[in-house]
């Protein structure tokens, strides 16, 4: 029985050494509208950046993008619901856009940041789901075209949270606070200010189980166990090309 809880732990850590690419990094209509030129001979590298993990029940959720050199492609949702073995992406990839932070409050309702890069930050919005992670719709902040990001944000309860809107172009004042009582689906402006503005509350950076770390080539994906920080999964950071 040893031997085999030894093999199965090695057949566990090797697995998680493999890197893991996405299936497809664009497609023909994301060269065209990007104005990409990029072809067979000459194709484009497209790089993933992973930017925050999150778990919610059984399942991992990575927020993250994928770029070219010089503009952003899409913004990228992962799940992995078998601890990092296999991942889907369960909302659409939006086009030059990127997903930050995301949390969830309990099993059902979860947030994650966006913004669109074209090449400033502009039309910040959120993603959210209210059903566990099977859906996810996209929640702008305003109607308006916009510049500015979600700095951060934190949701209490699946009704009430805050963000802090960084807009950092043009002569305004650089910080705006937020607050919903509608679970992201409407925002009211309560401060703006020339410093940092702290939320209500908020998490410990690094208190969760799941963290992300890059690694040369890769990204880990690592999750605390009794013993330490362990891989779960390891993500090219070259993810493809653009042809």
């Amino acid at each position: 029985m040893q031997l085999l809880a030894t093999l199965l732990l090695a057949a566990a850590v090797l697995c998680a050494q493999e890197l893991q690419r996405l299936p497809m990094v664009c497609s023909e209509d994301d060269v065209q509208a990007l104005g990409l030129t990029c072809s067979e001979d000459d194709s484009c590298p497209v790089f993933l950046e992973l930017q925050a993990v999150e778990a919610s029940g059984p399942s991992v959720y990575i927020t993250g993008n994928l770029h070219t050199v010089n503009v952003t492609v899409s913004g990228v949702l992962l799940e992995s619901d078998d601890g990092g073995k296999t991942w889907t992406e369960p909302a659409k990839r939006l086009r030059s856009a990127s997903l930050e932070q995301i949390q969830f409050v309990d099993f059902q309702h979860g947030w994650a940041a966006g913004v669109m890069l074209e090449p400033l930050p502009k039309n910040p919005f959120l993603l959210l789901t209210t059903d566990g992670g099977k859906s996810w719709r996209k929640a702008p902040l305003s109607e308006d075209a916009d510049f500015g990001s979600i700095q951060k944000f934190w949701f209490e309860s699946p009704t009430s949270g805050e963000l802090v809107l960084d807009r950092s172009q043009g002569g305004i004042k650089r910080y705006e606070l937020y607050q919903s009582m509608t679970g992201g689906a409407s925002w009211e402006l309560r401060q703006k200010s020339d410093h940092a503005i702290a939320l209500s509350a908020a998490r410990a950076p690094e208190s969760g189980n799941w963290r992300l770390r890059p690694d040369g080539e890769a990204y880990r994906v690592e999750r605390r166990t009794t013993q330490g920080w362990e891989t779960a999964a390891r993500f090219a950071i070259r993810a493809g090309d653009c042809k």
